[in-house]
């Protein structure tokens, strides 16, 4: 049964920008993303797509869980994107984690897209 669905659509440059502020590139990088994540988009030819299509993957799971766009107290980093099996995964820990359980999910649906300007995730949050 599906108990959640989230959206997300956001534009590669301002993620871009978040990441390469001079002052404020490596904070924002290791607050919103896990090592895995930083590492996995730093081998990527397109890493700017991919921490943004990160980015809205994390904003579409707390929209799934009915949590809207600032997360009500869920961290960025609970909500990680890995690598599956040829497809992405998400991973949550922390408060993300009882979130979920508290709600019943067991399972989520992830499709990531991106170009050089938009990146997009859908998720769906299944009981």
């Amino acid at each position: 049964m599906i108990v959640g669905v989230g959206i997300d659509l956001i534009e590669v440059a301002r993620i871009a920008a978040a990441l390469n502020h001079a002052r404020t590139g490596a904070r924002f990088e290791a607050r919103v993303f896990t090592p895995g994540e930083i590492a996995y988009c730093r081998r990527r030819a397109k890493a700017a797509e991919s921490f943004a299509a990160r980015f809205a993957a994390k904003e579409a799971v707390m929209k799934a869980l009915g949590r809207g766009y600032l997360g009500g107290g869920i961290g960025w980093r609970q909500i990680e994107v890995v690598r599956g099996r040829g497809r992405p995964e998400i991973v949550l820990s922390g408060r993300a984690r009882q979130e979920a359980a508290a709600q019943g999910i067991t399972r989520w649906h992830l499709s990531l897209t991106h170009t050089p300007v938009l990146a997009a995730a859908y998720v769906i949050a299944e009981a």
